[in-house]
């Protein structure tokens, strides 16, 4: 989609537009830049509203506080600072020209050239700026790479991987979202030639790339073009073949990154690389590595003739988002395709209140019970006898059937 509207009308629109007028009026140089500049013209949803300045950071702080913004300093040494209007960020970073960079991080200073300022930044379509007058600023092709589908480095791809091996796990990320036709044959060239830079790169960058181009779009078209470069290797050894994946995909997942990691690493997958490894070597959060493992556990069973006690036991004994994400990956394991009886089973799962065992320690005592393994060996037969019943027991049906089953005082 392309905006029809001119871009002063469309910028116009744009939520938290009021804070850009008062940033405008503090510092009438400032430009959009980047990601929110060319979803402007994608007619895409806005979310953060970057800018440049061709001030040096002390001074257009100075500025905006002039002006009533709260401003925090957030990253000085690189020329950034945050201006904070009517509860919204807006990062408001200095014009700047590397000086030198060791392949991941750049020193810099700051400049007044915003061609300069351009080309330092990864990709055509995202070295665009717009003006408050509606002036868009495009001094590589980066209006036409966006009409086209084309994802493009700015100058030779070989020396932007170069100085920063981010950018070959970004190109991927972006050729999902805007990319059509053909992959540019100059990038894909210096990333094959360049991968093995990306194991330099901190893993959680690498986890925090690869977990956003996960849950995008055009997912197998864009893990085939890391295949054929050699990336996937690189960066998730030892994956299942990317049918599996594809299976998942044909089943209309809701394209959550986990469930689509987990299907690349089943349980007992290639070279013993299994769900808590990969998790381990993403190095992701503790909560993400559970939930990987929890899925890579082949019980509870699950399938789509379980009546509704023994979906109330499966409810019971795993949480919902696991139950829900296990139901994905058993879908694609089976059948590969969209289902109605799957769908059904996940529809009665998140309908289905989630099953509290009705006693507790006190309960026990108040039969008689005395504190100690003997009350945790009867909690246990009362809950498997709960659980039997489909965990439909109250509390009152629990207590007798315990009484039942106590020997007489």
């Amino acid at each position: 989609m392309w905006v029809s509207t001119s871009l002063k009308e469309a910028v116009e629109k744009l939520p938290g537009y009021e804070g850009l007028e008062r940033i405008w009026a503090a510092i009438p140089q400032t430009r959009l830049v980047g990601g929110c500049v060319r979803d402007v013209l994608c007619g895409h949803n806005v979310h953060d509203l970057d800018l440049a300045s061709p001030l040096p950071p002390e001074e257009a702080q100075q500025r905006l506080e002039a002006a009533g913004a709260k401003v925090i300093p957030t990253g000085l040494e690189h020329g950034t600072i945050t201006a904070v209007i009517n509860h919204r960020p807006y990062e408001v970073t200095t014009l700047r020209r590397d000086v030198s960079t060791d392949g991941r991080h750049a020193v810099v200073a700051w400049t007044d050239d915003w061609q300069e300022d351009a080309q330092r930044r990864d990709f055509t379509i995202n070295a665009l700026s717009l003006d408050q007058e509606g002036r868009l600023y495009d001094y590589f092709g980066g209006e036409e790479d966006l009409r086209a589908g084309r994802v493009r480095f700015v100058g030779r791809a070989a020396q932007r991987i170069e100085e920063d091996a981010l950018r070959c796990l970004r190109f991927f990320r972006f050729f999902a979202r805007y990319g059509q036709g053909t992959p540019d044959e100059e990038a894909c060239q210096a990333i094959t030639q360049l991968r093995e830079r990306m194991t330099r790169l901190s893993i959680e960058r690498v986890a925090m790339e690869l977990l956003k181009i996960l849950a995008g779009p055009q997912l197998l078209r864009t893990m085939k073009l890391m295949e054929q470069t050699g990336s996937l290797a690189v960066l998730l050894p030892h994956h299942a073949p990317l049918s599996a994946l594809e299976r998942l995909l044909a089943c209309k997942d809701p394209a959550e990154p986990l469930h689509r990691l987990a299907v690349l690493y089943p349980p007992g997958g290639g070279d013993g690389q299994g769900f808590d490894d990969i998790g381990a070597h993403l190095k992701l959060s503790n909560d993400n590595r559970a939930l990987l493992a929890a899925f890579a556990r082949p019980e509870p069973s699950l399938a789509v003739t379980m009546d509704d006690d023994a979906l109330r036991r499966v409810r019971f004994v795993q949480e919902l988002p696991i139950l829900l994400g296990r139901s994905w990956l058993i879908q694609a394991r089976q059948l590969g395709r969209p289902d109605a009886e799957w769908s059904m089973l996940r529809h009665r799962l998140a309908e289905m209140a989630q099953p509290v065992f009705p006693l507790a320690g006190r309960d026990m005592m108040a039969l008689g019970v005395k504190p100690g393994p003997e009350m945790g060996r009867w909690l246990k037969r009362v809950q498997q006898w709960w659980l039997e019943q489909g965990c439909r027991a109250d509390g009152a049906a629990c207590r007798a059937w315990l009484l039942a089953q106590l020997p007489p005082c």
